[in-house]
């Protein structure tokens, strides 16, 4: 794929003509979200549309939450959608000397300095204001080094600047400006020699050499203490883009009390990579058109910053289903099969022997089922009533579908099927309309009960298409069956 040829504004030329560097730095808390998926399905489109690198990082300093296992699920979810790493992952856990060797630097500078509060005095400063007054900030550095060396716990602050402001264009929100005195002297190290996040998150993308961050903009504030930190360490400062939230239907975050959050519930559900990943992919950026189904090369063509908006995005399931539904429709016969056959193995409908033994069946049946599915799992309704008799009559159907003569339309068709010479779709369609015009009645009349004999639903694939698959032998037996069952119904009802 050849690079993009922009014609850029001067501010946009410093976002597009650096070589791109970008990363992924889930924590290991917890399972894949779709926003971290959706946060990480950007960077990946950005690096590959610019020849650049992906960077995978696992934020792991907080060892108490943090989770090997979970560290897996991450790995595999990205992977499930093809999101591949060019470097990484590496762990956060790997690097705390850098880290240290970091906020020594910054000590060394005086542009940092320890701080010996008690939590529980700062519990009651913040009781009248979220700021930190600067206690220890007057705290000579002599006098600091004594009580370090006479063993004080402390922790580290950065010395925020008393004036001016952190100012930034950020690639989605455009000119970002926080004063300084909005800010407050934060601390980067707890007490126990652990980095906080900001410091740890800046060391790493300055030693990574990261030229974008592309992430939540629930990060958007955290950004003007990090740009200090790069200033204080005398580090390049990347370009930033923050990408809007996903809300559920009630325009509140998406979280657990709206359904599933985590890629693998929606893998387990029986959703294609493909779907999910062009789905996630329109939350919040647009290609520009009013495409929506986007194959990989599309998507990656297509990606833009300038296409993120800001407002949240809502997940749509209803849309996810749909996208998941095209996705599968576009599936060679070839690619379909063996997903179904698994999908109808686990569901118990066939076993191995019948897989082996059965393909040309199998293959029709796919055949007749793949404009219906939304979902692979869906292959299992159809089979109840494919391979087996042991299907159940929909009151509904029943209600709405047989009803008046329907016994007399029923054995009239048994009596023309039984002596049907031709067994094939064109013929059987052909021979149960003519069946209709003689007996007075529209076609439905005679389709629709059929249906519900040979299915016990509403609707089904083709009428025909599948009396052929069953053969005359099922559809007989089916269509007596239900002839009895009317037969039995009615002289109950007597």
């Amino acid at each position: 794929m050849t690079r993009p040829n922009l014609n850029l504004t001067s501010e946009r030329k410093r976002i597009y003509m650096t070589p791109v560097r970008v990363r992924f730095a889930p924590s290991p808390t917890g399972y894949l979200h779709v926003g971290g998926a959706r946060t990480a399905l950007f960077n990946w489109l950005f690096a590959r549309k610019f020849h650049g690198v992906f960077i995978l990082r696992i934020e792991d300093t907080d060892q108490k939450r943090s989770d090997k296992e979970m560290v897996h699920r991450i790995l595999e979810g990205l992977t499930w959608m093809g999101l591949t790493w060019d470097e990484g992952p590496f762990f956060q856990a790997d690097r705390l000397k850098s880290y240290r060797l970091a906020v020594d630097k910054l000590l060394e500078n005086g542009k940092a300095y320890p701080c010996f509060c008690h939590p529980n005095e700062l519990t009651e400063k913040r009781k009248t204001t979220w700021q930190y007054d600067g206690a220890c900030r007057e705290i000579s550095s002599d006098k600091a080094k004594e009580r370090v060396k006479h063993g004080d716990p402390y922790a580290v602050r950065l010395k925020a600047p008393d004036r001016g402001d952190v100012s930034f264009i950020d690639a989605v929100h455009k000119r970002v400006t926080v004063r300084h005195d909005q800010l407050d002297d934060f601390v980067i190290q707890r007490t126990n020699g652990m980095p906080i996040y900001h410091l740890a998150c800046v060391v790493d993308d300055a030693a990574m050499q990261i030229s974008h961050v592309i992430r939540g903009d629930d990060h958007l504030s955290n950004t003007p203490k990090q740009i200090l930190l790069y200033r204080a360490l005398d580090c390049s400062i990347p370009t930033f883009a923050h990408v809007p939230l996903i809300l559920g239907e009630d325009k509140k975050r998406l979280s657990k009390r709206h359904g599933a959050t985590s890629v693998e519930e929606y893998q387990t559900r029986g959703f294609s990579a493909d779907a999910v990943r062009n789905f996630l992919a329109l939350l919040g950026w647009s290609p520009g058109s009013d495409q929506e189904l986007l194959e990989i090369d599309e998507l990656i063509s297509a990606f833009s910053l300038e296409g993120i908006g800001k407002a949240g995005a809502v997940f749509d399931i209803k849309k996810l289903e749909w996208l998941n539904a095209q996705y599968l429709l576009k599936k060679s016969l070839e690619e379909l099969e063996p997903l179904v056959i698994e999908s109808l193995k686990s569901g118990g409908y066939i076993d191995d022997l019948f897989a082996e033994t059965h393909g040309e069946q199998i293959r029709e049946f796919v055949n007749l089922i793949q404009p219906r599915l939304k979902m692979i799992d869906d292959a299992q309704k159809f089979a109840g009533y494919f391979f087996s008799d042991a299907f159940e009559y929909e009151p509904k159907a029943m209600k709405k579908h047989w009803k008046g003569d329907v016994r007399e339309r029923l054995s009239a068709i048994i009596d023309m099927l039984e002596k049907c010479d031709h067994w094939t779709t064109d013929n059987l369609e052909s021979s149960i309309r003519n069946l209709a015009k003689q007996l007075g009645v529209g076609a439905g009349k005679m389709i629709h009960p059929i249906r519900v004999a040979l299915t016990g639903k509403m609707a089904s694939p083709g009428l025909f298409e599948m009396m052929t698959f069953l053969g005359r032998e099922t559809v007989l037996r089916r269509l007596k069956r239900a002839a009895e069952y009317l037969e039995n119904a009615a002289h109950g009802s007597e």
